[in-house]
């Protein structure tokens, strides 16, 4: 027998089953983010990897770590996008989105990193990721987040809490990271591997450690709300007024950084404690300084990313249910004629009921086998076409999920007798 090929570890694939919840998360937000103005882009899988080197920063695990990265036949260093704000900031300084404008932009798509595969967290993974380009007032770090939750509520779902925080402007960051230098220098001895690493280049990558010995000595660190500029905290401010009085609840979180380093000012995560360790949905927060950084004009920006597949499991605990894609009619066809009308007549009935999920029996078989069929599917009725039926110019419509027995009506008032059996099938 020839050996099975199996999918890449850590690359999951998502079946019919799961889909249809996944397209109804989707459709939410697409739905959300049109109502405040915000527009689809799509930007490549495959981007140079400098891109993510100068944006998301060289001393991060992702860059030096996680990010699948290799030459293409020219030599070029290319990487399937482990983010994709970076990708997004090329394309519009790129396309001449930034200059003197103003852009709210969504995508969405597959994210790669290669982590430790476990409940949550994937090699392949997909984000909604939401951009706001442009903008440099509180405002629209309040409304991105008033927006999620109004995305949630939609949704129906309820275990996701927001944290919060600010990180500053850059010179404030300087001064944190001395403070931050100094105190584990301190406490070197106590300091894992990777910190080691981080120490020097970039102390504030300490902060994200989920090494369990290093919570103690990371929560006795100083806090860098201790160093935010006069601007920044007034930012921070009236963001935190806006959402109190816009009813959202939150948590300011003083160790909250994010893990990339093009973030300043507002940074926010959405956690919930339904997923194990894996709590975080939605995190995202400003990045003024991104544009400018990748070779546009000064731009202001904010920015957040959804995990889908965490979104999508929170949904199914939730007790939510997405449309259903099981099919409504089942047409049973027996005999060479009786299918090819039966294809025409089935046109027709969607013709005439938009939205109808009629199947046809394909691949032949007996009546008996095709009611198998029929009942397998899921569907509430079957149309029976055969040969007497199709001489006599009607059907036979049969409810499956009922008692009762078959009717016979002409063609011309299938969808008349259809309409009692859907509108309130079994149960309803």
């Amino acid at each position: 027998m020839t050996a099975q090929v199996q999918a890449i570890r850590g690359m999951s694939d998502i079946l019919p089953a799961d889909t249809a919840v996944w397209a109804h998360v989707e459709a939410t937000l697409r739905g959300v983010l049109g109502g405040y103005g915000y527009r689809e882009i799509r930007v490549p899988i495959l981007e140079r990897t400098e891109l993510f080197q100068r944006s998301i920063g060289e001393v991060t695990d992702i860059v030096e770590k996680e990010m699948y990265t290799f030459d293409d036949r020219n030599g070029l260093s290319l990487t399937l996008r482990p983010e994709a704000t970076a990708g997004i900031v090329r394309a519009a300084i790129e396309n001449g989105l930034v200059h003197n404008q103003r852009h709210r932009l969504w995508s969405t798509g597959p994210m790669f990193r290669y982590e430790k595969p476990q409940k949550g967290r994937y090699r392949q993974f997909h984000q909604f990721d939401i951009e706001a380009l442009g903008y440099p007032g509180p405002d629209i770090d309040a409304e991105l987040i008033i927006m999620l939750a109004r995305a949630w509520r939609l949704l129906g779902i309820r275990h996701l809490d927001l944290q919060l925080n600010s990180i500053g402007m850059p010179e404030g960051r300087a001064r944190y990271r001395e403070a931050l230098t100094a105190y584990f220098r301190g406490h070197l001895d106590e300091l894992d591997e990777d910190s080691r690493r981080r120490l020097e280049r970039n102390p504030l990558r300490i902060l994200d450690s989920k090494n369990p010995a290093m919570q103690e000595l990371i929560a006795g660190a100083p806090l860098i709300t201790a160093c935010l500029d006069a601007d920044s905290a007034a930012h921070f401010a009236s963001v935190q007024a806006m959402l109190s009085a816009a009813g959202i609840a939150f948590r300011v979180n003083p160790r909250l950084v994010r893990g990339l380093d093009y973030y300043n000012r507002t940074v926010f995560e959405w956690v919930t404690d339904q997923l194990g360790t894996q709590g975080a949905v939605c995190a995202g927060g400003r990045y003024d300084g991104l544009v400018e950084q990748l070779g546009g004009s000064p731009m202001p920006a904010i920015g957040c990313a959804i995990g889908l597949e965490r979104l999508a499991e929170l949904f199914r605990l939730g007790g939510g249910a997405a449309a259903s894609c099981t099919p409504e009619v089942y047409l049973v066809a027996v005999g060479d004629a009786a299918v090819a009308a039966g294809m025409r007549l089935a046109e027709n009935l969607r013709d005439g009921r938009p939205g109808l999920r009629l199947e046809v029996n394909c691949g032949g078989g007996g009546f008996k086998a095709q009611m198998r069929r029929a009942d397998a599917s899921g569907a509430v009725v079957a149309l029976v076409l055969g040969e007497d039926e199709l001489a006599a110019g009607t059907i036979g419509v049969k409810g499956l999920r009922r008692e009762g027995g078959q009717q016979t009506v002409s063609q011309d008032g299938v969808l008349a007798a259809l309409a009692p059996l859907l509108d309130h099938p079994p149960g309803n």
